[in-house]
């Protein structure tokens, strides 16, 4: 048919020319002789014989075009050698592009070349197409090793050099023109032609498929995948082969890697085209034909994507949302049929192929995890799969673990003379979705967290610590339950013994998220406590901390002073938090001076904070961070101790304890009430900002402001009494815990019980009470004076007064000096101050009895109990207190003159304690001061005048 069609196509040239001079260019074409001259012809000559043979006799036209074939070579040859000869002479002139007889010649094969395929494209394009395609990659071949032609990597290069050359530019206008000729009719004979051509003569001749590729994208794409197709069946592989060496494809379908090759120099402009030309098959394979082509198709595109990564990574994340319920039954239904052998392949490659897909990884594992968990009662009836589905994915997703599990621990460890292992594109994917399926893995939901903590281990052992630290520090910071918590255990428990060191890494990448702020708050205060949780974890059969409770305490000890910084945190749940892991985790063996005062001073202020909100479980942790700080040494008792006192004892912290603050109100957040329209200089000019010289002419007492009246009343809002007695016992708990190296309070009443407490410790709590109460005095004021000193120090002895009249915790804390005797000393200005106001008090008053004056009563007992707990004043004289309710202010009068000059006879010294060592405690023999009658007189003439109601108590005040 092609040949009758071809004569009928060329019966208009022969006309011009005769029989007998067709056949003398016959015999000059056939011997090389020119008939006439008799020599050989040249050849351009012998071309243009061939030429007119071309035209008139069809059938000299298989010849003929063989010996073109020979003219393009020739043309070629000169082209190369004309190249190389430029190249070596260095001249800046362009290169030679071949023989100029031979332009010609070449311009007129095109040109009856196009008339034919012009006048029959049917005949003469499948002919010519073949030809010119063959006759490219066979010149490409040939002078690829040559010095001026680029490598074949180098596409661009070899397209421009081949492309400059006239010869190979014809050819591809040829063929070009062929294939126009026969898109809208059957291609199939000229992309045959390409395949076949590539097959042989690849890479070099890639360029030639890049080129034509680029001008008939559309046209390519689906006739290289139609005519694939074709040949994956026609050479018996529409069963899948072996996914362990997906290339063995190569040998048995010759035309695979052609097909690969054309459409992977294609993707990179038009990507577009191809994924949809591959879906499109991919859904015309599940039709409701049963062919040998429908069949094939998916194995087909399966082994197409198992030899190109780049195909995969274009059709993976499209095909997997196409993969809807509807989609999945008819794939189920269209392999229902399939041999086992063939089935297991078949998911093997699929595993295979999974494992090597890059971008939409994660996309790729969440529809394998979706599609096998089972229904739930609330899915939706059209988007539930088939169970025979289910299970399939099922299957799918152990294998995948099991071929990832092989991957990672068959990989061989880098070194300098082994090659680097070779890398999983799923995990190298999915190292920036570790968050994600951290997330998913705590869902908890039957087998998916199972699959994925699984998967998780792996990618961390692929990885390494990296991944294994960010996986651990997600986990522990989105665990909110002991399940969840769990999960992080075992994911270290897998990785501990490949991974030394994990423990420690992971720690200092929590430590750094802290305090880098990527967490949110929640999250953070969330990790801090999941830590202390592991930290006190406990073992399910014995009472004993976890050997990763153990470690994780070791390794976070090193990081306490940043922790430390997290307890000042603004967010409540971050500072609580913070305080829970410290209180948790064992202090470093030395912690620096800077270092202890900071942990100090943010722990007492988080304890003080978590008071005044009400946070018992904050406050009690922060209790024992303290109490544990206080343990570490004795400048660290004497730091804790002291801050505690200080902080408690300022004017803002009295509201906790049941006293006032004047001018502010203690409920947090309510701003304090100022005038509008303050300025600066106003405020400077208030008498409350002016320097305070106490004891000075220049002490001013004010009522208010000039030309604004009187100061308003304070409306002071504080705990209520249970509160503010809660937290007046928690403090005190927390001070004797500290002073007595950890033995708790045992009563609410610090008087009914306490442990021994440590004179170092009663010693900062006084100095610090002086410290905070007279700034202005020395501890070297510890002789008692005259009572006429007490005329001088009025200022003082009423800001002494006033403080312990606002804050109900500084008695209780005078009671603590005074129990680690001899410590009580050191407070002499402040016993001096009060009883000075007292004695001033009772003599003024007019009342008939004391309990007019409650708070005077009260402070006047307490002062006298505890100068004798800290035995500064003898028993005799110290029980005086417990008639003080019973007489009148002036007979209260006189017996604190009494105590005031037994005091200044007998001063507060340390000196006069002796130390016992079977109780560990000091103590002082009053028998070395001397007769103390003399001081019982006021007491004994009290005691006489009011005997009717006093006799039954005379009997304590006897020497």
């Amino acid at each position: 048919m092609a040949a009758a069609a071809a004569l009928e196509g060329s019966a208009n040239h022969r006309a011009g020319i005769s029989s007998q001079e067709l056949l003398q260019e016959m015999k000059a074409f056939i011997s090389g002789i020119d008939p006439v001259r008799g020599h050989k012809l040249t050849v351009k000559d012998h071309a243009r014989c061939g030429i007119l043979l071309l035209r008139n006799l069809p059938p000299a036209r298989g010849a003929v075009l063989e010996y073109l074939r020979g003219v393009f070579d020739e043309y070629v040859s000169c082209y190369i050698l004309d190249l190389n000869h430029e190249g070596g002479m260095g001249s800046g002139r362009g290169p030679i592009l071949g023989r100029p007889g031979l332009d010609d010649v070449t311009q007129e094969i095109q040109t009856v070349l196009s008339e034919f395929v012009h006048s029959n494209p049917r005949a003469w394009a499948p002919l010519v197409s073949a030809w010119s395609i063959d006759l490219m990659g066979q010149l490409s071949s040939k002078y690829s090793g040559r010095h001026q032609v680029p490598h074949a990597s180098s596409l661009n290069e070899l397209l421009q050099l081949w492309m400059s050359c006239k010869a190979t530019r014809v050819l591809m206008d040829i063929y070009m023109q062929c294939l126009s000729s026969m898109i809208s009719s059957c291609p199939d004979a000229c992309v045959d032609a390409l395949l076949d051509t590539s097959v042989q003569h690849s890479p070099h001749f890639d360029w030639v498929v890049a080129h034509i590729g680029s001008s008939f994208p559309n046209t390519i794409i689906s006739r290289v995948l139609s005519c694939g197709l074709k040949d994956f069946c026609m050479h018996g592989a529409s069963s899948v082969v072996d996914p362990l060496f997906p290339t063995l494809a190569d040998k048995r379908v010759p035309k695979m890697a052609s097909v690969v090759g054309i459409l992977g120099h294609l993707a990179t402009r038009h990507s577009a085209s191809i994924k949809q030309e591959l879906l499109l098959m991919f859904h015309e394979s599940l039709g409701s034909g049963r062919d040998a082509q429908q069949l094939a198709t998916v194995p087909f595109l399966l082994q197409l994507a198992a030899m190109s990564p780049m195909l995969l990574s274009t059709v993976s994340g499209e095909l997997i949302d196409s993969l809807k319920p509807p989609v999945l039954d008819q794939l189920h239904q269209h392999f229902t049929g399939l041999g086992r052998d063939d089935a297991e392949n078949l998911v093997g490659l699929v595993v295979h192929l999974i494992c090597q897909t890059g971008p939409g990884a994660y996309r790729i594992l969440q529809f394998l995890v979706n599609t096998a968990m089972p229904a739930s009662v609330i899915t939706t009836p059209g988007l539930a799969v088939r169970e025979s589905v289910r299970e399939a994915c099922h299957r799918i997703i152990q294998l995948l673990l099991l071929n990832l599990q092989k991957l990672v621990y068959n990989r061989p460890s880098a070194s300098l003379c082994e090659p680097q292992p070779r890398p999983i594109p799923f995990f190298d994917e999915l190292k920036g979705r570790v968050r994600d399926l951290c997330v998913e893995t705590l869902r908890l939901e039957r087998k998916r967290h199972l699959w994925q903590h699984q998967l998780l281990g792996l990618l961390s052992v692929y990885c390494g610590q990296s991944c294994a630290t960010e996986a651990l520090c997600h986990l522990l910071a989105f665990a909110c339950s002991p399940e969840e918590l769990a999960l992080p255990v075992q994911l270290y428990g897998g990785l501990a013994a490949s991974m030394p060191g994990l423990l420690p890494a992971t720690v200092r990448r929590c430590v750094a998220r802290l305090h880098s702020s990527s967490l949110p708050e929640m999250q953070a205060a969330r990790l801090m406590v999941n830590l202390a949780t592991l930290v006190q974890w406990e073992g399910p059969e014995e009472e004993m901390p976890s050997p990763i409770g153990a470690r994780l305490a070791d390794a976070l000890s090193w990081h306490v002073r940043d922790l430390g910084q997290l307890l000042p945190h603004s967010d409540p749940q971050v500072s609580e938090a913070a305080a829970l892991l410290l209180s948790a985790v064992p202090l470093p063996p030395a912690l620096s001076p800077a270092q202890l005062a900071g942990l100090v001073r943010s722990a007492v202020g988080q304890f003080l904070l978590a008071l005044r909100r009400g946070r018992v479980a904050a406050a009690s942790d922060c209790g024992r961070l303290l109490t544990r700080l206080s343990a570490v040494s004795a400048a660290a008792l004497r730091a804790v101790l002291q801050q505690l006192v200080r902080s408690a004892t300022h004017s803002g912290s009295a509201g906790l304890f049941g006293g006032w603050v004047q001018g502010a109100a203690w409920a947090p957040g309510i701003p304090p009430a100022s005038a509008s329209g303050d300025a600066l200089l106003d405020v400077n000019r208030k008498f409350g900002t002016a320097v305070n010289f106490s004891g000075s002419i220049w002490a001013v007492f004010h009522a208010g402001v000039i030309g604004r009246g009187l100061k308003p009343a304070s409306t002071v809002t504080g705990p209520g009494p249970q509160e503010a007695a809660h937290n007046l016992y928690q403090l005190l708990s927390l001070v004797v815990r500290c002073g007595s190296g950890g033995r708790p309070l045992a009563e609410p009443d610090p008087g009914l019980s306490h442990p021994p407490i440590n004179p170092e410790a009663a010693k900062a709590v006084a100095v610090a009470l002086v410290e905070g109460l007279c700034p202005d005095v020395t501890n070297s004021e510890l002789a008692w004076p005259p009572e006429e000193h007490a005329r001088n120090t009025v200022e003082r002895d009423l800001q002494i007064r006033n403080r312990f009249e606002e804050n109900p915790l500084l008695f209780p804390l005078l009671q603590f000096v005074a129990l680690g005797r001899p410590a009580l000393c050191y407070c002499s200005v402040l016993l001096r101050g009060l009883l000075a106001t007292l004695m001033a008090h009772w003599e003024a008053s007019r009342h008939s009895l004391t309990a007019s004056s409650p708070w005077q009563l009260q402070a006047s007992c307490s002062l006298i109990s505890c100068m004798g707990q800290g035995q500064l004043l003898p028993p005799v004289l110290s029980n005086m207190h417990e008639i003080f309710h019973l007489l009148t202010p002036f007979e209260v009068h006189l017996l604190l003159l009494t105590v005031w000059e037994y005091m200044k006879d007998n001063g507060p010294l340390p000196q006069k304690f002796t130390f016992d060592p079977e109780q560990g405690q000091f103590y002082r023999d009053f028998a070395r001061d001397g007769d103390i009658s003399k001081y019982l007189n006021v007491l004994h003439s009290i005691l006489h005048k009011n005997i009717g109601h006093l006799g039954h108590l005379c009997g304590r005040f006897q020497v």
